[in-house]
């Protein structure tokens, strides 16, 4: 070695002990302003809001007041092979010094010196880039080095080193707006860090260190050599084996950034404005399960149509726990009022509240599952209920007017019960109805003529899972449930009703499951439902137009009842058997039954007697979406009722081409706008209805 050399070399030694001495010194002299100048700790722009759900995964975050995703994480939540590369990548001192590595800080001034003043490795302590990260700052000099080496003294004073590394894990930066490393784990990866991969945690580890010049989605190439690098630095450590590390090194680097988990919207924007102070928010949805009949909205909004929405609940019916709620097909389709929550919003019910109907009948002794019953027309002071499809069965058993879920038969029971019991039963379950303005409980209310949601109406169907007591619906949100003390039915009456409705066959092409449900169609085809449960769980379905517009061709049975049954298998929920027969309660057969019970009388109502046309749809003011303005028009099905056939239709003043016989017919419009439909019947009498076309 030359003189000049080992000089030079004494120089350069020299120089950099007397930088890691002034280093130390410095850092020690400040810390006498600990307590007048303290770390700022708290997180100026905030933590991003989170909804999670009952297992706390994540359902719904919402950016921070600065725009980014910033989720706090434990450590307890993060891989730890992630961790143990993450130390020894970047610290591998860490959990022995106090805030400044003198070795570190050596090389450093060695190399500083060397380079002839230019700043070659930082010689940064994890606890010092949580300083940089609380007070960021653009430059790069050793008076800011110097400033976070006096941070990390007063850091590692104030939080035990696996907050600081908890700290650093919720502000590291990782590309985007996207900070700390659980909101980078599921936007890079769509996971959360517990369940990252070896080539996913080292992406993790080299990210921080320059992270818009190695996002994945804009400079693959240099992301994936900074993961390679890091695998490397593993390797010669001796934290991996070779054969890990060439397995982690031939993975692909994944060039997209996912969308963060969007669940639940519709309650998740409700627990914000709930819980406008909490940064995180706990609910009794399952999120496995929100995403699969999230899903199943989305595929079956698309079938329908395109303003036509799809809203569900599923609950646990002995917890009241909703495990999921789907407010609509898609939260942001505006052609649809996606942000509207159809699960909350008040609707014709149809039939579905026909079960409560029958189960009070038997509640009374009125009459048993085997009873007759007349299904034909009658007139009940004025109020004449039709069957969905127009058409009577004549006499049937109770069992089978409830199966077949007709008409007449039910508004005989509703008289015979009162309407005003049955609104007061309702009431038992935890619903107030809503009822036309001014008016009062009428035979209509039992084929949908008031208001329920569909939370109700899954609340409601809770009774027949527990002798007949409702459980009031929780979703995390409520501060305290209510009390629901008084029986809907009784245990008996709640048995027998159930039992008839598990009887009711499945719907074509629908899987083949043990549970009982009930189906109903709201006047002028606004509104389908479906209602069903086994011996644990409450599923319910409601679709429609969420304007309350008429949607032709949707209906309980045809529409609802499928979606119902793919919901129910795709829960992959264990199905549970229905409630056993109470003790003491004897089914009978009709020769069995005592005469009075033989045969259902009830009150008097008179046979309709035949009048004048009515067109039973489309209603009157009705807006009816056919996709005429794209030129692709459906035809619209015509229904009526009564009059004397032959038919004569008349569309906007042009009569169509010939006659009918039938009580229904398909009429193709020439295009959008409003229409004016007329019929006449063979007597000349004749019905009318105004209708907008879309």
């Amino acid at each position: 070695m030359s003189l000049l050399s080992a000089r030079s070399g004494k120089w350069l030694a020299g120089a950099a002990a007397f930088g890691v001495a002034g280093l130390v010194a410095l850092t020690a002299s400040a810390l006498w302003a600990d307590n007048a100048y303290p770390p700022p700790l708290e997180i100026e722009a905030g933590l991003s809001r989170q909804v999670v759900d009952r297992n706390g995964d994540l359902l719904r975050a919402y950016a921070a007041r600065d725009g980014r995703w910033r989720l706090p994480v434990t450590l307890d939540a993060v891989d730890q092979d992630f961790l143990d590369m993450l130390v020894a990548y970047e610290d591998k001192r860490f959990f022995s010094h106090h805030g400044v590595d003198a070795l570190a800080v050596a090389r450093a001034a060695w190399q500083f010196v060397a380079h002839g003043g230019k700043i070659v490795s930082g010689g940064s302590t994890l606890s010092m880039q949580v300083a940089r990260l609380i007070e960021p700052r653009e430059e790069r000099s050793l008076t800011a080095k110097l400033r976070q080496a006096l941070r990390a003294l007063q850091i590692e004073r104030r939080l035990t080193k696996r907050q600081i590394l908890e700290l650093y894990l919720t502000l590291a930066p990782y590309g985007g707006n996207l900070e700390g490393v659980r909101a980078a784990s599921l936007a890079w990866f769509g996971r959360e860090p517990k369940k990252l991969t070896l080539s996913q945690a080292a992406l993790l580890v080299a990210l921080p260190q320059s992270p818009e010049t190695r996002r994945p989605d804009r400079h693959p190439d240099t992301a994936l050599a900074a993961r390679n690098r890091v695998l490397n630095r593993m390797r010669s450590a001796g934290l991996l084996p070779e054969f890990e590390v060439e397995r982690a090194g031939r993975v692909a680097i994944s060039s997209n950034r996912l969308a963060l988990p969007d669940l639940a919207p519709h309650l998740a924007d409700r627990a914000l404005n709930t819980n406008p102070l909490a940064e995180a928010t706990k609910l009794t949805l399952d999120a496995g399960l929100q995403a699969r009949l999230e899903q199943l909205a989305r595929e079956q909004g698309d079938k329908l149509g395109r303003r036509q929405s799809v809203a569900m609940v599923l609950a646990d019916g002995r917890t009241g726990h909703i495990l999921a709620s789907v407010g609509s097909t898609n939260y942001l389709d505006t052609s649809r009022f996606g942000a509207i929550d159809m699960t909350v919003a008040k609707r014709s019910p149809g039939s579905t509240l026909k079960p409560f109907i029958y189960g009070l009948a038997f509640e009374e002794a009125l009459v048993e599952p085997a009873t007759l019953i007349d299904d034909a027309p009658a007139n009940f002071a004025g109020y004449r209920p039709k069957n969905f499809d127009l058409a009577y069965q004549g006499e049937v058993t109770v069992r089978e007017a409830l199966q077949l879920s007709l008409n007449v038969p039910a508004v005989r029971l509703l008289d015979a019960v009162s309407p005003v019991r049955l609104i007061g039963r309702l009431k038992r379950g935890g619903v107030t109805v809503e009822m036309p303005e001014g008016g009062a409980p009428g035979l209509a209310i039992g084929l949908g003529g008031v208001g329920v949601s569909l939370r109700d109406l899954v609340q409601l169907y809770t009774s027949f899972l527990n002798d007949g007591h409702a459980v009031a619906l929780d979703d995390g949100l409520n501060d305290e449930t209510m009390p629901l003390d008084a029986p809907v039915l009784s245990r008996n009456a709640a048995w027998q009703t159930a039992d008839i409705i598990s009887g009711v066959g499945a719907p074509a092409d629908a899987p083949r499951l043990a549970i009982a449900y009930k189906t109903g169609t709201s006047y002028g085809y606004r509104d389908a439902w479906s209602v069903g449960f086994d011996g644990q769980y409450v599923l319910g379905v409601w679709l429609g137009r969420a304007d309350a517009a008429p949607a032709p061709g949707i209906s309980g049975i045809g529409t609802a009842a499928p979606i119902l049954f793919e919901a129910f298998a795709r829960t992959g929920l264990d199905r549970v058997r229905l409630p056993e027969r109470p003790n003491g309660l004897v089914v009978r057969s009709r020769n069995e039954l005592p005469h009075a019970l033989k045969k259902f009388g009830g009150h008097a109502a008179t046979a309709a007697t035949s009048s004048g046309p009515e067109i039973v749809f489309p209603p009157t003011g009705a807006r009816v979406d056919l996709n005429a303005g794209q030129g692709r028009s459906q035809p619209l099905v015509l229904k009526l009722q009564g009059g004397k056939p032959p038919y004569r239709w008349i569309a906007n003043g042009v009569p169509l081409k010939s006659t009918t016989r039938r009580p229904k017919l398909a009429w193709k419009p020439d295009g959008p706008g409003a229409s004016n439909l007329t019929v006449i019947d063979a007597k000349g009498h004749a019905a009318s209805v105004s209708v907008f076309i879309e």
